[in-house]
């Protein structure tokens, strides 16, 4: 059917027994096997390279779709599957293979611009190393999707996990990353294994790394030079073997000039460095991204729409400030408001930001250094919006943590001298 070779396998056993296949456009999992759960094959080394996993199962729980939507998993269906549900998921299967063939798409990226060929080759050269590898690039243009890939082509057997640092208070991120032991500190009823440790023998992915206090961060560059740890409130070193993936949306050597992101760690994690491109650098990827987007809600919802007359123009036109992230929130929206076969896109119109007036203007001389410049803007900012800082990190264009963050560094740095 549409030209596929199909390949059966009854258990997990039989499954890893395809691993000489080339890599598979397609991959249906059922949960219920006869020796264990489907999900457990994403991260299985025997199984063959894949494009799209896709979760089918007769059995579905709350807890297995949570599973489901942390991993690399395209759909998760009900059984039974009909005709034109297989069949419209072979249709997006034979559209990503079509991109694969024409370099507009790999490991899960679509994108043909000469940027992201590079990404790609990139990915190759360095996923079976176990370098540490620095992702840079700004917010929602795909960094997980590139620390993934790099795993799926590792060879490590064990787990790929991602953590945002930015997302955990500095209080907890040293439980959550190297665990803790019972009665550590109030509320550590139980041992708990930390990111680490869950990542033994596979890839610790470690976004915002920016966003680690500075004390974190020199324990964090001691237990990648060690290749051991300690829980929180233990005394015995536990060895690791994890690859780490770093990723910072901030330019690295700026964050290091301002405080944010300490010089021996940095240097620790760029063993190789790749830079993802903004959207509004990737020309006509817009356009195939959008499409690609709305392949997957018509098959997700059984339909055939397609984008309008005029809405490749207005792709084309936007800036998109949240790079791929804000453009498929835009199919999506677009998606949901369409009555017909014709889905016409308008990006969100931004909030812009309010205006300065000449009292506000700051003039910088060649040579101030960038600390110099960050903490006179963030003072100035904090000013202008009467210390309000939910307000002044929307002006900047950063985290509210961020300017938590950074107050923090300089409260340390004026204590200090």
């Amino acid at each position: 059917m549409r030209g596929f070779q199909p390949y059966i396998a009854h258990s997990l056993e039989q499954s890893r027994q395809l691993g000489h296949l080339p890599p598979l456009d397609l991959l249906l999992l059922d949960l219920d096997l006869p020796d264990g759960n489907g999900l457990d094959l994403l991260d299985d080394p025997a199984m063959p390279a894949h494009e799209h996993a896709v979760i089918v199962t007769g059995s579905p729980t709350v807890e297995s779709a949570i599973q489901a939507v942390s991993r690399p998993v395209y759909d998760y269906l009900l059984k039974p599957l009909c005709p034109a549900q297989f069949d419209a998921l072979l249709a997006q299967s034979a559209a990503a293979h079509a991109r694969a063939q024409d370099g507009t798409s790999q490991h899960g990226m679509v994108g043909g611009c000469e940027a992201m060929q590079q990404v790609y080759r990139d990915i190759e050269r360095v996923a079976t190393s176990n370098v540490s590898v620095l992702v840079c690039g700004d917010s929602g243009t795909g960094k997980e999707l590139v620390a993934r890939a790099l795993h799926a082509r590792s060879g490590r057997r064990g787990a790929f996990v991602a953590v945002n640092a930015g997302a955990v208070s500095p209080e907890l991120l040293a439980s959550h990353l190297f665990g803790h032991e019972r009665g550590s500190f109030t509320g550590a009823n139980y041992r708990h294994a930390g990111y680490f440790e869950q990542a033994n023998g596979g890839t610790l992915f470690l976004d915002e790394i920016t966003e680690m206090t500075p004390a974190l961060q020199v324990y964090l560059l001691r237990v990648l030079e060690a290749g051991t740890l300690t829980r929180v409130g233990g005394s015995e070193p536990i060895g690791i073997d994890v690859r780490i993936v770093a990723a910072t949306n901030r330019d690295p050597l700026v964050a290091m000039e301002a405080g944010a992101l300490r010089e021996d760690l940095y240097y620790r994690l760029a063993d190789y460095t790749m830079c993802l491109p903004p959207l509004r650098e990737r020309g006509d990827d817009v356009v195939l991204l959008a499409r690609h987007f709305l392949e997957q809600l018509n098959f997700r919802h059984g339909t055939g729409r397609r984008l309008a007359d005029g809405s490749e123009r207005v792709l084309l036109r936007h800036a998109w400030p949240g790079n791929v992230r804000e453009l498929r929130s835009a199919i999506q929206r677009a998606y949901l408001a369409s009555d017909g076969q014709q889905v016409r896109v308008w990006p969100a119109q931004r909030r812009m930001r309010p205006a300065l007036d000449d009292a506000d203007s700051v003039i910088f001389t060649v040579g101030t250094s960038y600390a110099e410049i960050e903490r006179e803007m963030l003072a100035r900012t904090l000013a202008r919006f009467d210390n309000d800082r939910t307000r002044a990190a929307q002006a900047l264009g950063v985290s509210v943590r961020t300017i938590h963050n950074q107050l923090a560094r300089l409260k340390r740095s004026t204590e200090a001298r």
